[in-house]
């Protein structure tokens, strides 16, 4: 599935899209000791209309996220289809249209009983289709050909329960303690899955599409124990791989220079296939050519591609999960955090035996802690100092 395919699904998920429908929809309440407290099984247009928009744009936040950080697509391996398997169960829900009641159970037992959750939280599921016309090798939709994507979408959202306080009763005109709990569903899901994907414009009954609301919090056990699948690394997981390998392997060499042009470099190769459908990957060679053209010698970056190629095998891992937005320096007390078209204007130099981190000023007003200052040639607090300077070398060259 890629970004293409994703933003048409994206698109037309909305009841405004003549091409799309929500079928039928399985809400489910499970409490802290996995019991399902209540589940149902109802058509969407015979829900009332404010309730369906809420579960309407609750399952499409499943889809909302970048593919390859947010959105991981995973493949089944060969026994998640026997019987009982995690696809061989999605499958089978994905048939009966969520209009099964042994079906759908067996689905939410799956998803209650393999998945680890800190909260009571609920379970929403839509059956879902999508009207495909066919295009040609031109991108124009052919009015005359036309299949039917079937999918399954699910989110997983907590629930949040809301403690005693006062409030105001309106039958009474009063201010007065609130008595009972209120338990609301969250319009955001935490995670939540799309199963087929949409690949090729059709569907794909061997992928799955994960969705994590928190790329750095994913939740290994739906990957893994719901779905069945082999769990990659999350993107913050794979930004960690590739600096370590170059602070093991490129130590002595890194500098505020190679750092920054390491980063801009990825930052270009993302840039160049921003458009592509495709996400664009980094293998070991663009490693290597990345680190030359940074300054690294020939060992260190032979080095790191040999190391990268036997760290990722055959996955490769999204550019854009390695750039960085923003440059940030630190050291004991101090952070300079430098936008991602200003690295440029800082460098790092030795003068009379000292380090310096040296920042170019276009401008003498800076912002300090909100307000404006201006950074003169000669401060009044260094004058003394640099008098003296001046004076002790003015002595040193009357001896000479």
């Amino acid at each position: 599935m890629n970004k293409k395919e994703l933003s048409e699904i994206r698109k037309n998920f909305s009841e405004t899209s003549d091409l799309f429908v929500l079928n039928h929809v399985v809400t489910a309440f499970v409490d802290m000791d996995k019991n399902i407290r209540c589940q149902s099984i109802r058509p969407y247009h015979s829900i009332p209309s404010e309730e369906n928009e809420c579960l309407m744009a609750t399952l499409k936040r499943v889809l909302s996220g970048t593919l390859g950080k947010g959105l991981l697509e995973y493949e089944f391996p060969n026994e998640a289809y026997e019987e009982g398997g995690s696809q061989a169960i999605l499958y089978e829900a994905l048939n009966t249209k969520l209009t099964d009641e042994n079906a759908v159970s067996v689905l939410l037992e799956q998803i209650v009983h393999n998945m680890d959750y800190v909260s009571n939280y609920a379970i929403l599921l839509g059956h879902c289709t999508y009207t495909v016309f066919r295009k040609s090798k031109s991108d124009e939709i052919d009015p005359y050909q036309s299949e039917e994507y079937h999918f399954l979408i699910a989110a997983i959202c907590p629930v949040e329960v809301r403690v005693d306080g006062l409030i105001y009763n309106e039958d009474d005109n009063a201010i007065e303690k609130k008595n009972i709990y209120d338990r609301i569903v969250a319009e955001i899901p935490t995670d939540g899955f799309l199963y087929p994907t949409f690949t090729g414009r059709g569907p794909d009954v061997n992928h799955v599409l994960y969705s994590a609301h928190k790329p750095k919090e994913v939740n290994v056990s739906i990957v893994e124990n719901v779905l069945g699948c082999t769990f990659t690394r999350t993107a913050q997981e794979q930004k960690e791989t590739f600096q370590n390998l170059l602070q093991e392997y490129v130590a002595d060499e890194l500098n505020y220079s190679v750092i920054t042009s390491v980063n801009d470099k990825l930052r270009d190769i993302a840039a160049e296939y921003a458009n592509d459908p495709d996400i664009p990957v980094i293998d070991d060679i663009h490693v290597r050519d990345v680190l030359l053209d940074s300054g690294v010698s020939h060992e260190c970056a032979e080095a790191v591609q040999k190391a990268y190629r036997e760290e990722t095998k055959d996955s490769p891992i999204a550019v854009s999960n390695l750039v960085e937005n923003k440059t940030t320096i630190s050291l004991d007390g101090v952070t300079v955090s430098i936008g991602k078209d200003a690295t440029g204007k800082v460098r790092t130099q030795l003068v009379n035996g000292r380090r310096y981190l040296l920042i170019d000023l276009d401008d003498p007003a800076v912002q300090i802690n909100g307000l404006t200052a201006r950074i003169t040639d000669a401060p009044a607090e260094e004058e003394p100092a640099l008098a003296a300077e001046e004076a002790e070398e003015s002595a040193e060259e009357t001896e000479a």
